[in-house]
């Protein structure tokens, strides 16, 4: 038993039209179906990542299409027991979006106008922390400006030495760790 998937006759023929179009749209897809993920192959795509890309190409706007809109549209074009859409499913998904984003737009337009707002967006990485350009903030992070026992710290290449860079690392070989008379038990026995 085969099963073939049902596709409306426009977007085939769009799809046929714009071949490299198509293929800027499948690598936005890539794009965001490995975002956050180290494991994902970029062949599928989860339900957080279509929502986020969905709210970063500006598909969600608040009026006409919600998150609740694209829950649901991901929910209806992936298989019933899989937690991913392939690219094929996923353009049903915005062939499904397209109409109720772009309204009084006949439906192929809509799609049109859909994949233009897709082609070559990337995952944004908002609330990401910024390095501190500040100059105080460099001054004191400039090794080649230290001075005296600090200096030591920190190998030509300003890289810190760690442990190895302190002059007062205690020796901590002896019996019990805060011994300081390590080897000196014998001479100490022979005394009394």
């Amino acid at each position: 038993m085969s099963l073939t998937v049902l596709r409306p006759s426009f977007c085939s023929s769009s799809m046929a039209e714009g071949s490299e179009f198509t293929s800027e749209v499948e690598s936005s897809f890539q794009k965001f179906a490995v975002h956050g993920d180290t494991k994902a192959t970029g062949k599928e795509m989860n339900g957080k990542n279509f929502a986020k890309m969905c709210k970063d190409c500006h598909i969600i706007d608040g009026k006409n299409v919600t998150t609740t809109d694209v829950d649901i549209v991901f929910s209806k074009v992936k298989a019933k027991s899989a937690r991913v859409i392939t690219f094929e499913q996923f353009t049903q998904a915005l062939t499904e979006l397209a109409p109720k984003r772009f309204k009084g737009v006949s439906q192929e337009d809509a799609l049109q106008q859909l994949y233009g707002l897709v082609v070559g967006k990337e995952p944004a990485n908002a609330g990401v922390t910024k390095v501190d350009k500040a100059a105080a903030v460099e001054r004191l992070t400039d090794t080649s400006k230290y001075t005296g026992s600090h200096k030591e710290r920190f190998d030509e290449s300003g890289k810190g030495k760690g442990k190895a860079g302190r002059e007062d690392v205690q020796d901590t070989s002896g019996y019990v760790a805060a011994y300081k008379g390590s080897g000196t038990y014998d001479e100490k026995v022979k005394e009394a």
